[in-house]
């Protein structure tokens, strides 16, 4: 029961415990400029970026163009356990989530195909060794690629429409966390790791952007849910098969975790040809996300028990490749709202600069955080720059700080939700996110 438990539970595939500028495991650094504005875009039309926050803008883009961008996530994350001792601090390592945009279309033309790529999913956490959570996680690794194909049309001077296809081009994640058994003859602390490729899934995006007049612009996009399915992936164990007594025959595991859906909608304001003032709201379907399913293809010799905060197992045929086993871990994700509110001022014909804030409300209910999503309600703030040489060549630069507030959960509402498979106690994050990108207009 004690592995069955630790393989279930805490194991989000797919997901940035760091992640920036959005609530759970999503991530919100699309575009540099946007960055420093406090990740609006839904009603503006800055750059080739539009195809990600509302590819109804793209058409509205005057230059064809191509830029690039990355982001240095560094997140300080610490921990404080109900029963006290010393605070826990993260192995901090760095996240560099990175974008390409390209889009082309005819001179003063009514259309736009773009092409892009970003990260939007991705994390790197190493809590400290020994901290009182090392039993639901120690580690997560994960990388992932998004690929998009886009598509806008100006159907007047003032109204455009746009769609994507969005497809999980790549993904990959490492779990690893300790047994909560005795090492054998001196032997290191029983640890088991899960680690395996999602297969590639589509999903898209569509939006529109209506300007009644060269101050004013309304848009509104959607981005659908995309299901990262990892089939076949590997079940590794260190000292544990030998501490009980060899029953776990599992080698393999199947999982789907929902990447939700967005809606958003924005409206920007152009006082006069200098000032940009956008404000906007982002609705995540983190509803959908209720439960975290594993199958794995053999029997772990518990079949029959059920872990604290899980469904019963469900054991397979004897005989029939060990025994399939199917569990599932409470997540019960709530939808989240995030809003904000970002301006640019371009102070000379070649720079620019940017600020902007957001607030953004915690998709995971209390009782069910888990160490790998230790989400709450942050605020954030942000600033950024531009400078344009020659009209044509470009650097971006921005800087998000992020702040959690500090989350709790006690034992007893652990007990109360059922999720005891997760760690009692307060968790506080802070996140630093500076970015720079290059581009080029033709």
């Amino acid at each position: 029961m004690v592995i069955k438990k630790l393989l279930l539970t805490g194991g989000a595939l797919l997901l940035g415990a760091s992640a920036a500028s959005a609530s759970g495991f999503q991530v919100n650094l699309g575009g540099q400029k946007n960055n420093g504005m406090g990740g609006v875009g839904v009603a503006l039309s800055l750059d080739q970026a539009a195809m990600f926050y509302n590819p109804g803008a793209l058409a509205m883009v005057r230059d064809n163009g191509v830029q690039v961008g990355v982001n240095f996530a560094m997140p300080r994350n610490s921990f404080i356990a109900e029963s006290g001792g010393a605070q826990s601090q993260l192995r901090n390592k760095m996240v560099t989530p990175v974008n390409f945009y390209a889009a082309f279309g005819p001179k003063e033309g009514k259309w736009k195909i773009g092409i892009g790529a970003n990260t939007p999913y991705g994390s790197e956490l190493h809590y400290a060794n020994d901290w009182q959570g090392r039993y639901s996680l120690t580690d997560i690794n994960l990388r992932s690629v998004f690929a998009q194909l886009t598509a806008s049309y100006a159907i007047t001077p003032q109204l455009s429409v746009g769609a994507g296809l969005v497809m999980l081009a790549y993904g990959d994640v490492d779990l690893q966390r300790d047994v909560p058994l005795s090492a054998q003859n001196g032997a290191p602390t029983p640890h088991v790791t899960l680690s395996g490729k999602a297969k590639q899934t589509f999903g898209y995006n569509a939006g529109i952007l209506f300007k009644p007049s060269d101050k004013l612009s309304v848009g509104v996009s959607y981005r659908s849910q995309v299901d990262a399915k990892i089939e076949n992936g590997d079940v590794r164990l260190r000292d544990v098969i030998a501490s009980t007594g060899g029953n776990f025959t599992a080698t393999n595991f199947n999982a789907t975790l929902p990447l939700p859906a967005t809606a958003s909608a924005g409206v920007a304001v152009m006082p006069n040809e200098k000032l940009t003032v956008s404000l906007e709201a982002n609705l995540v379907y983190w509803s959908e996300y209720r439960t975290l399913d594993f199958t794995f293809s053999g029997n772990n010799g518990y079949g029959d028990r059920p872990a604290a905060g899980s469904t019963p197992a469900v054991a397979g045929t004897p005989g029939l490749l060990g025994g399939n086993t199917i569990s599932s871990s409470k997540r019960f994700y709530q939808n989240a709202l995030a809003f904000r509110l970002g301006g640019q001022y371009k102070v000379t014909e070649g720079l620019t600069v940017r600020a902007g804030g957001f607030f953004d409300q915690a998709a995971v209910k209390d009782g069910y955080v888990t160490p790998e999503t230790p989400d709450a309600d942050r605020i954030g703030l942000s600033a950024g720059a531009s400078y344009e040489f020659a009209k044509r060549f470009g650097i971006d630069v921005s800087f998000l700080y992020e702040d959690f507030l500090k989350r709790s959960q006690s034992q007893s509402d652990l007990l109360n939700n059922g999720t005891t498979d997760r760690v009692a106690g307060t968790y506080k994050t802070t996140i630093a996110v500076p970015g720079v990108g290059l581009y080029v207009k033709f």
